[in-house]
């Protein structure tokens, strides 16, 4: 089931997600990872809920932060989300 046209979607499976990405974890503590990745002229740094279910409203944060510094629409970040 899809709500305002976003997936729902564990912390695990966005995880596996960015990793294809080359995000990669730099650290975590409690239920919160923390993910960066290397670009030529700087790092993009983004925290990540590691819930059974993120929330629309965070998931719609990190996918827009995810598509703005990777130059990605939206829709093909969230074909990496099926």
């Amino acid at each position: 089931m899809q709500l305002h046209n976003l997936p729902i979607i564990s912390g695990d499976k966005l995880l596996k997600a960015l990793k294809k990405l080359d995000y990669y974890v730099i650290r975590q503590k409690g239920s919160h990872i923390r993910l960066e990745k290397d670009f030529k002229t700087h790092k993009h740094k983004i925290t990540i809920p590691n819930h059974k279910v993120i929330a629309f409203g965070t998931l719609n944060n990190i996918i827009k932060s995810i598509c703005d510094k990777n130059n990605l629409l939206r829709e093909e970040l969230l074909s990496l989300l099926k």
